[in-house]
Order: structure tokens, then sequence, then C-alpha cells
């Protein structure tokens, strides 16, 4: 009981983090994009080496426990499979339309963009669209980690929440371009992220009457995927296009690193 209130607070946490990245806007013309590259390979480092050294081992284990020899090819499995997820649900969102892509992050006021506010709205709307669809397995990723105690729960959740911040700036930009209202844009984007919470809330619901160490080991298998997908295909470009490759890849090296540590001292 203990490690499901942690992990619903946990999960909560991260995805209110986008309303981070509506404050941002509501406070900032400008993001600071450097350091923001660094925070997002920061998340990136943390997330890939949990998932590889954490989660894909205890799916592994799990799994060659409760299926002998076979249950390493059923980790496998599972973690390719959770990469296939986060993919189509990624390919449902229009490029131009995607949390990945933000455009506007410098927050620099562009006329053009102010007159055609009917457009704005749509894509700062559509924007929310797309995040509550992809923040669905981000929320199960960030509780399930958190089941397994404090040592996962307070890294994983720093790191999600982290890359949670310019989706928020993403759904806020535009919609405080087409309504000049920055409480409204930080509302959206603050109720874009509920929907963390919600998919781990519904997931773990759907999951528990079924619950064993077969699933948990398939879960676990799953969540890796979705997260080295996550890291590879959004924290480390985005990392890259904001401040470059060497303060991307420093932060990356540094949330490997801390992440190692962390991992130390609980052990």
């Amino acid at each position: 009981m203990k490690h499901e209130v942690l992990a619903v607070t946990m999960t909560l946490i991260a995805g209110l983090s986008t309303g981070i990245g509506g404050l941002i806007t509501y406070f900032s013309k400008k993001p600071n994009a450097r350091f923001l590259s660094v925070s997002l390979g920061f998340s990136a480092g943390v997330m890939i080496y949990v998932s590889m050294v954490e989660l894909f081992a205890e799916s592994k284990d799990t799994l060659t426990a409760a299926l002998g020899s076979g249950g390493y090819a059923l980790a496998v499995l599972s973690f390719f499979g959770g990469m296939l997820v986060i993919a189509a649900i990624d390919r449902l969102v229009p490029e131009y339309e995607n949390p990945h892509e933000m455009t506007y992050l410098e927050g620099e006021e562009n006329d053009e963009l102010a007159a055609n506010s009917g457009k704005m709205m749509r894509m700062g709307l559509i924007t929310a669209l797309a995040i509550t669809i992809h923040n669905f397995p981000e929320g199960m990723a960030t509780f399930v980690s958190a089941l397994q105690g404090e040592e996962l729960a307070l890294p994983i959740t720093m790191a999600i929440a982290i890359h949670n911040i310019p989706e928020g700036i993403a759904v806020a930009v535009p919609i405080y371009y087409a309504t000049r209202n920055r409480k409204k844009a930080f509302w959206y984007s603050l109720l874009s992220g509920l929907s963390e919470p919600l998919g781990a809330f519904l997931g773990y619901l759907l999951l528990r009457p079924f619950m064993s160490d077969t699933l948990m080991g398939i879960v676990f298998g799953a969540i890796a995927g979705v997260m080295v997908y996550i890291s590879l295909d959004e924290l480390l470009p985005s990392a890259e296009e904001y401040g470059g490759h060497h303060q991307a890849m420093a932060g990356l090296i540094a949330g490997m690193a801390v992440m190692a540590i962390s991992l130390l001292l609980f052990a």
C-alpha cells in the first residue's frame, strides 16, 4: 500500500510538471535554451541507464524465474513491444503538431504568428491532445518504476518531469499567441499533464486483476522499451536542437552518473 501511494504521488508530480512549462511562458519571454538542453540530456541519461540496468534486468530475471530459459526471449520481445507501442502513438500525431516539435521555444514575439490567432489556438489545442495521448505510457512508466520503491521513484519522476516541461511550453506558447492570455495558456499546459496520472491509474486498474510475476516481468520490459524510445526519439534530439551536441552529451553522461550513484547508495 505504501508503494502504491508513493507511485500515485510521483506520477502526479511528473504529470503536472507540464505546468512548469506554462509558468516559464507566463513569466519569461525567452527560456534559457542551453540550460534546457543540459536538462533534457540529463533526463535521457537517467532514463536510459535505469531502463537498461534496472528495469530490463528486472524483466529478464523475473521472467526467467517464472518461465525458465524462454523468459529471456519474452523480456526482449516485451522491450521492443514497448518501443512499438510508443512509436505507434508518436506516428498518429502529425509532425507539426507533435509535442516534440517545439518551434516556439524561444518565445520571441512574432507578428505573423500572432495575427493568425485561430491557427495558433488550434495548434495549441491539438498539441495538448497529442500530449494527453502521448503521456499515457509515460504515466505507466513512472507508476511501475515507483512501485519498486524510492530508489527508482525519485530519479524516474525527476527525469519524466524535466521531459514534460518543454511539452508544457509547446502547449502554452501557441495558446498565448492566440489569446494573449498567459493564465489561460498556463492552465491548458497544466491540464494536459493530467493524462499521465490518469494513464497510470487506468493501466494499473486494468492490470491489477491479472497481476503475476510473468505479467510484471512483461510490464517491466515494455516500460524499459518506452523509456529508451522517449530518450532517443525525443529527449536527445531536442537537447541537441536547443543547446548543441556537447551540452546534450554532458547532460546525458551526468544523468547516467547520478543514476548509477543513486542506485549504488540504495543497493
